[in-house]
């Protein structure tokens, strides 16, 4: 069953030379309790995609629809988790959660049902031992040990994960990794992973979302993860249909949608001469922490925007 669909959804974006078109033709169909991971390019619009879900962009065209419901507003329904862990440094790691769950729970929820909530989500991301510690006292994976542990407390319908681990060392990333799918195991949540790292998606997801190269991104193929679970990252090293899964998102990426590397902001015209490339416009704006609004405005909300297993045609 249908848990979260998203229809025929394009969004445009103002700029001084008119409508800048960063989604086109959007179709994804999610279930309940599934874990799917959105992979592209830089500018394909993979935030964007989330921050529609989120309920903090609108579409201009097509829509989202949770549960038969459309889409139109945050919710704590759908929690974030960002690649920056938005802690409040004054306030402990239980504090930090506290904040969301007031937020939440506080018509239904007695204080001491809230203090055993909030305890009980620490627990699942292994943080009981530092309740008290403030965000400047932990690692910063412990840092974003909490901040999953904030969206968790929420009990959201879906959670929505932009490059969650993106910042952390490779050691540090693999002990989250594995931490995401047992708590995923346990809870049903369905997820919505922002990733550049190919492995991660694989060993994660039921399905990866291969999105185009902008502008006008669209839905370019969705690759079905068969791979049992639990599933364990050592074993899969030398997994034939782990290997093959890998290749055929790496072959997406580097073939199908090659990206010549655009960090270098110019090019050499024919006379040899360097000339600056004309890049497009950054659709998505990062969100800056300064107050207890902002950060729980992120977590509990965050920013506004039905495949099958079928290939959708890509962008031009």
């Amino acid at each position: 069953m249908t848990h979260l669909e998203l229809t025929g959804v394009a969004i445009d974006f103002p700029t001084s030379r008119g409508p800048f078109r960063a989604l086109d033709g959007v179709n994804l169909k999610i279930d309940q309790g599934e874990f799917v991971s959105l992979i592209g390019h830089s500018g394909c619009g993979k935030s964007t995609v989330l921050n529609l879900v989120a309920g903090l962009y609108e579409a201009t065209e097509g829509g989202v629809v949770l549960e038969g419901k459309e889409v139109r507003e945050p919710g704590p329904e759908r929690a974030v988790v960002f690649q920056n862990h938005s802690l409040l440094p004054w306030l402990s790691a239980y504090e930090n959660v506290e904040l969301a769950v007031r937020q939440v729970f506080r018509n239904s929820k007695t204080r001491a049902e809230m203090k055993d909530w909030i305890e009980h989500n620490l627990e699942l991301v292994h943080m009981s031992h530092a309740l008290h510690k403030r965000p400047d006292e932990i690692s910063g994976g412990m840092k974003q040990r909490v901040g999953i542990a904030r969206a968790l407390a929420m009990q959201p319908k879906v959670l929505l994960m932009d490059e969650p681990f993106g910042a952390l060392d490779a050691l540090t990333r693999a002990h989250l990794q594995d931490s995401l799918m047992e708590i995923q195991a346990r809870l049903k949540n369905t997820v919505i992973m922002i990733t550049h790292d190919v492995d991660e998606a694989v060993l994660l997801s039921d399905r990866i979302v291969m999105m185009t190269n902008g502008p006008a991104a669209t839905v370019g193929e969705i690759l079905k993860i068969d791979l049992e679970r639990p599933r364990n990252r050592i074993e899969l090293a030398d997994d034939a249909r782990y290997n093959h899964y890998r290749h055929q998102v790496l072959s997406f990426l580097y073939e199908k949608q090659h990206k010549p590397d655009q960090d270098n902001s110019q090019s050499r015209s024919p006379s040899g001469k360097s000339t600056p490339t004309k890049t497009a416009p950054i659709a998505a704006t990062e969100t800056p922490i300064a107050t207890e609004d902002t950060v729980l405005a992120q977590d509990m909300h965050s920013s506004k925007t039905s495949t099958g297993e079928t290939t959708a045609p890509a962008a031009a």
